[in-house]
C-alpha cells in the first residue's frame, strides 16, 4: 500500500525536479528556486529557499553524502549549494552558455555532469569545481543523465529518442538509437550490478513521449563492448511519462505522467503496483528516499506530494512513520492592503508594511529613497547594501525575504497565470510579443535577448527574429484585471 502522508505548497511555479538525500529532501522550480526539507517532519531548514539562479531551476541533486547540492538552470549555470550554511560553494558556467537541463553527480563524487539545450556536455571534477572535457550531439537537447552505479560510465538521453553511453574520457561506448519515439525525458540506472565470467550487465529505465517506461539490460561483454537489450515495455500511463525513479534497493520503479498520474511497479517483475491520482497537472518529479520508504513527486501544480510506502516492498517492512501536516502558501499581506497589488502601494503603504514585518530601523531610510511598491518589489541584495547602504547581513536578508513573501501572495491570490512573464513570474506592465509565441516583459525579454543568444525562454529552441511586438489585447487585459482587484 502506497498513502499520501504530506502535500507540500511552497514553490509558486512548476515543481521540475526533486531529490532525497539520507536527511534531506530537496524540490526545484521554475519560480527560481530550490527548496530544502527535513525529512523528519518535512519542515524547510532556515535557509531554505535558496535563491541564485536568475531563471528556472531544472534539476537537482544530491552529493552521497549530502553535504552538497547542485542545482542547474535555464541560466546556463549549475551552482553547487553546501547544506550545512546554504551558501553557494561554486557556479558552474556551462561551455556556450546554453540553458542547463541535467545535472548528476557520480556515485563516489568524483565527478559532476551537466547537459545543456544545445546538446552538449559537460564533465566536471567535483572536488576542484573544474571542467575536465565536454562533447556534444548536434540538433538535439540533453535532458537526462544518469550514472552507473559504479560510477565509470553514464547514460544520456535526448529529445530526439536516442540513449547514449558514455566514458569518463567523453568517449560514446553505445548508441540506442529511437529509443523512445518523439523523445526521452528522463533515465535512472538501478542500484544492482550482475556479473558473471562473461558479462557484466546494469539495468536502465527510460521513459519518453511515447508515453512508456522502457527497462533495459545494459550488457558488458568480456571483449569490451557493449549492448543494449530491452527487457520491458511498461505501459501503465495513457499520456507521455515525464519522470521515472528506482528505489535504493532496485526493487520498485515509479513515474509520472502527462496525465497527471504516478505509477509505481515491481520492477524485477514488470508489474503494475499502484496508480496514485492526487496531482491535479502534469507529474514532473519523483524520487525514492535512500533511508525511508518515501516517494516524492512534484507536479505542473506546485505542490509536493510525500507517499509512504507501506506494504514492505522496498525492504522496510513495519516501519512506522510519523504523520505529517499539509504544508501550505500563506500570503503576508495585511487585511487593508489585501486588495491592492504590491506593485501600486506608495510610499506610505512600504512604510506600514515595514512597521507590521518588525522592520522600522528601515523606514526612514525607505523614504529617504522614494521607495513605492514597484521600487520594494525591485530590490536585490546588491541595491540593499550600495544604494541603501544597510550593511546588516542578518537585514537585508530578512528584507529579501519579506519581500519574496510578498510576490508568493502575488501568485496564491488567484492571478491568472497568462498575465505573469514566463521569465520573472511577475505580473507584466509592458508585455510583448516575441517570435516564440509567447509573452513576456519586455525588459525583461530583451535582457534574454542580449544575454543568452537569441534562445527561447519557453522552448530553448533558437528565436527567428528578435523583433518584439507590442501585445495591447494582453495589456489591456491585465489592465481591466488590476481595475477589478
Amino acid at each position: 500500500m502506497v498513502s499520501l502522508i504530506c502535500t507540500l505548497q511552497d514553490h509558486r511555479d512548476d515543481v521540475n525536479w526533486c531529490a532525497f538525500s539520507a536527511q534531506l529532501l530537496a524540490t526545484c522550480s521554475g519560480d527560481k528556486t530550490v527548496r530544502v526539507y527535513n525529512t523528519r517532519d518535512f519542515s524547510e531548514l532556515a535557509f531554505s529557499p535558496l535563491e541564485g539562479h536568475g531563471y528556472s531551476v531544472h534539476c537537482c541533486c544530491f552529493s552521497p553524502c549530502g553535504q552538497f547540492l547542485a542545482s542547474c538552470s535555464t541560466d546556463a549555470t549549475t551552482l553547487v549549494w553546501s547544506m550545512a550554511t546554504g551558501d553557494i560553494e561554486a557556479v558552474l558556467q556551462h561551455p556556450g552558455r546554453s540553458p542547463v537541463r541535467i545535472c548528476v553527480l557520480s556515485p563516489d563524487s568524483t565527478h559532476l555532469i551537466s547537459g545543456a539545450s544545445d546538446g552538449s556536455l559537460a564533465l566536471w571534477d567535483f572536488p576542484t569545481k573544474q571542467l575536465r572535457r565536454t562533447s556534444c550531439v548536434s540538433d538535439t537537447s540533453i535532458v537526462a543523465c544518469s550514472f552507473s552505479p559504479c560510477g565509470q560510465m553514464f547514460v544520456t538521453g535526448s529529445t530526439y529518442g536516442h540513449l547514449r553511453v558514455w566514458d569518463l574520457d567523453m568517449n560514446q561506448l553505445h548508441a540506442e538509437k529511437n529509443a523512445h519515439d518523439l523523445g526521452v525525458t528522463c533515465c535512472a540506472f538501478a542500484p544492482n550490478i550482475l556479473s558473471d565470467s562473461q558479462v557484466v550487465q546494469f539495468h536502465l529505465a527510460s521513459c519518453g513521449q511515447d508515453s512508456h517506461v522502457k527497462i533495459w539490460a545494459l550488457n558488458k561483454l568480456s571483449s569490451g563492448a557493449f549492448k543494449m537489450q530491452l527487457l520491458h515495455t511498461l505501459t501503465g500511463q495513457s499520456a507521455p511519462v515525464l519522470t521515472c525513479a528506482y528505489s535504493s534497493d532496485g526493487q520498485l520503479l515509479v513515474s509520472g505522467s502527462v496525465d497527471k498520474t504516478v505509477t509505481v511497479y515491481d520492477a524485477k517483475n514488470a508489474v503494475l503496483l499502484y496508480t496514485l491520482n492526487q496531482h491535479e497537472r502534469y507529474v514532473t518529479a519523483c524520487s525514492f528516499s535512500p533511508t525511508s520508504p518515501l516517494i516524492a513527486t512534484g507536479s505542473m501544480d506546485k505542490t509536493v506530494n510525500i507517499w509512504k510506502v507501506e506494504d514492505g516492498c522496498s525492504g522496510h517492512a513495519g516501519k512506522s512513520l510519523p504523520e505529517f501536516t499539509v504544508t501550505t502558501c500563506q500570503a503576508s499581506t495585511s487585511a487593508g492592503r489585501s486588495k491592492m497589488l504590491v506593485s501600486d502601494w506608495s510610499e506610505e503603504d512600504v512604510s506600514v508594511w515595514l512597521l507590521e514585518e518588525g522592520l522600522e530601523a528601515l523606514v526612514d531610510t525607505f523614504r529617504a529613497n522614494n521607495i513605492d511598491g514597484i521600487e520594494l518589489l525591485a530590490l536585490t541584495k546588491e541595491t540593499l547594501l550600495a544604494e541603501l547602504r544597510i550593511e546588516s547581513v542578518g537585514l537585508r536578508g530578512k528584507v529579501l525575504r519579506k519581500v519574496e513573501e510578498l510576490k508568493n501572495a502575488l501568485v496564491c491570490s488567484g492571478v491568472p497565470d497568462e498575465f505573469l512573464c514566463p521569465i520573472t513570474r511577475e505580473l507584466m506592465r509592458d508585455p510583448v510579443l516575441a517570435a516564440d509565441g509567447y509573452s513576456y516583459e519586455r525588459e525583461a525579454i530583451t535582457m534574454w535577448i542580449n544575454t543568452k543568444n537569441r534562445s527561447s525562454p519557453m522552448t530553448n529552441l533558437p528565436l527567428l527574429t528578435t523583433l518584439l511586438t507590442p501585445n495591447h489585447t494582453l495589456k489591456m487585459a491585465i489592465a481591466r484585471w488590476r481595475a477589478s482587484h
